[in-house]
């Protein structure tokens, strides 16, 4: 190496910090907060999928937009703008991007096309929905034209039944487990081949443990992790005498049927989650109880829909 290079290289500085990687989660909608011309306000929220051991509050985009501008262009140019800010804050932009309102899902669709950004219509948008909970506490009743008191509520939609899981991606059997909260938050350590995983910081005390399910096929575990991988899933939860799985947007899969007795404790276990561990839930995938590893995990999250 000649010196003038040696000289050029002690010259440069530390080497630039490559861009951070992270999906996105959106919320483009109306919010409870009147214009002056008596329209609802809309607004769009950006936020960046946490990166586990990354610091800060990750990436947050927040634009207002009026209900006459309210269209898939306009999502278009302010998402380029959000790419922008982004850039400027040391992030690349997303390869996917997370819309959990099923009313929005082709207007985002439109504007995701053009920018070339993979849309993925999904719940699992939990530091988004914390985030609009906490702006529904603290931010809208502060601004001028906030609509206080009770409004009428929006319908209850119509729950879809829980379909059983096709044949090809049912295991040969389950089991309820349980992992201190400790543990999980070590996940992004384990051999994992699908994983789903989500920070886990101030969700509760490292010994609080949280209820989960293990899913076996001494074949096709594997097969089986792919599968659900692709279904985005959100929640475990007991409806009835029947354990679900929610996933998506609106999927409800079956995964088995529960005596009275062992429903009424699974969901007490769930809500007891809740309220210690933030609704923090796991699902894994193993070809059997000795398997070192996993074939797929996923940390979940039981958040009320925002």
């Amino acid at each position: 190496m000649s010196q003038a290079t040696e000289e050029a290289r002690s010259n440069a500085g530390p080497a630039a910090q490559p861009p951070l990687q992270a999906d996105w989660e959106l919320d483009y909608y109306s919010r409870p907060i009147l214009e002056a011309d008596g329209k609802k306000r809309w607004e769009l929220l950006i936020c960046s999928t946490p990166i586990d051991g990354a610091a800060g509050q990750g990436f947050r985009f927040v634009q207002n937009c009026s209900a006459s501008s309210v269209n898939s262009q306009w999502l278009k140019q302010t998402l380029e703008q959000a790419m922008e800010q982004a850039a400027r804050e040391g992030y690349a932009a997303p390869r996917k991007l997370r819309c959990w309102r099923a009313s929005m899902r082709t207007m985002v669709q439109r504007a995701a096309e053009q920018l070339s950004l993979e849309l993925i219509p999904s719940r699992r948008c939990y530091a988004l929905v914390e985030w609009l909970q906490e702006r529904q506490a603290t931010v809208y009743p502060a601004e001028e034209g906030y609509m206080a008191g009770p409004l009428a509520p929006a319908p209850l939609p119509i729950q879809p039944v829980a379909v059983p899981l096709p044949e090809a991606a049912r295991g040969d059997r389950w089991s309820w487990a349980s992992l201190p909260l400790g543990a999980l938050r070590e996940a992004a350590e384990w051999d994992v081949s699908f994983a789903g995983l989500v920070p886990l910081a101030g969700t509760g005390d490292d010994d609080a443990m949280v209820s989960g399910l293990r899913l076996f096929s001494a074949t096709r575990s594997l097969a089986i992790a792919g599968w659900i991988a692709g279904l985005e899933p959100v929640r475990l939860e007991v409806s009835g005498n029947q354990l679900v799985l929610e996933a998506g947007l609106e999927d409800r899969w079956l995964l088995g049927n529960l005596e009275p007795e062992e429903a009424k404790a699974a969901a007490q276990a769930f809500r007891a989650a809740r309220e210690q561990v933030g609704g923090v839930q796991f699902l894994a995938v193993q070809s059997s109880e000795a398997q070192n590893g996993f074939d797929g995990f996923w940390v979940l999250r039981d958040l009320p829909d925002a």
